[in-house]
């Protein structure tokens, strides 16, 4: 079991911290390569956090998610959410000229949350239509894993945060182990019945990644390089010592919720 000492859930808020599925917007195409999958899935991938018009910046960056279905749900980390929400929820959408143009801020709210796998959905909440660009999820055919160990494997989310100016970051590796653990809640307070149950039978898979993530990729894509579909959700790293750690000496090993655990959220 993966202990609660030698884990940092990878948000960057309070933490240093097939059914029923619309058709897609417009889904990436298979890529060639790992620049072509960049190309075609970095309009789906959002800063997530949180906006008040009197708070310095107004956008509070908590985390990263990535554009389904329809291009109006955003799956993203239970713990990027605020519990309880006491500020509105917004995204910031990538510009379609690049790194140099002006990401656009879009208001969401809370659809779905499944604080004991660490998921939640959010949906656009204004009217100005959905998101062009989303990211297709792996399909799951029974107990078969939808990535076999040895993948090369590709996360893509917003590092460390504002620090670098909310900037889309790639890392590339390779899925080192199909694992199971129990996840550690964040707080006391997010316990619940079925939280302590899962936490005692252990019975939750993980990708384990050999791959660099840090505070701010939380909620973000796993991307198998080969398919280009999205075949789990990054959620946490190994620390060497102290949370500092994650940025001063990375251990290179991280862990996704594997999308199996995504589908069910949608399909309720």
């Amino acid at each position: 079991m993966i202990q609660r000492r030698d884990l940092l859930l990878l948000g960057a808020g309070g933490a240093l911290g097939l059914t029923g599925v619309p058709t897609p917007a417009r889904a990436q195409e298979m890529p060639n390569t790992l620049p072509d999958l960049i190309d075609r899935s970095r309009q789906a991938v959002v800063a997530v956090g949180t906006f008040a018009a009197t708070d310095n910046p107004r956008f509070g960056f908590r985390g990263t998610g990535f554009a389904i279905g329809d291009g109006r749900r955003i799956v993203t980390c239970a713990h990027v959410i605020p519990n309880p929400i006491e500020k509105d929820l917004m995204i910031t959408v990538p510009a379609a000229g690049g790194a140099s143009a002006q990401p656009q801020l879009r208001a969401v709210k809370l659809l779905r949350r499944d604080t004991a796998r660490d998921l939640a959905i959010v949906e656009l909440a204004d009217d100005k239509g959905a998101l062009v660009d989303v990211l297709s999820l792996a399909e799951v055919v029974g107990d078969q894993p939808v990535v076999r160990e040895g993948a090369a494997i590709a996360l893509m989310g917003y590092p460390i945060g504002t620090a670098l100016g909310v900037t889309m970051a790639t890392h590339r590796g390779t899925v080192a182990a199909l694992t199971r653990a129990a996840l550690p809640a964040p707080t006391s307070n997010t316990l619940s019945e079925r939280a302590v149950r899962q936490l005692r039978d252990g019975a939750m898979e993980f990708l384990q990644l050999d791959a660099t993530a840090y505070p701010g990729n939380s909620g973000g894509p796993l991307l198998d390089i080969r398919t280009g579909k999205v075949v789990g959700v990054v959620n946490m790293v190994v620390l060497k010592g102290t949370r500092e750690s994650a940025l001063s000496a990375p251990s290179g090993i991280t862990y996704a919720v594997p999308v199996k655990y995504v589908w069910p959220l949608l399909e309720r």
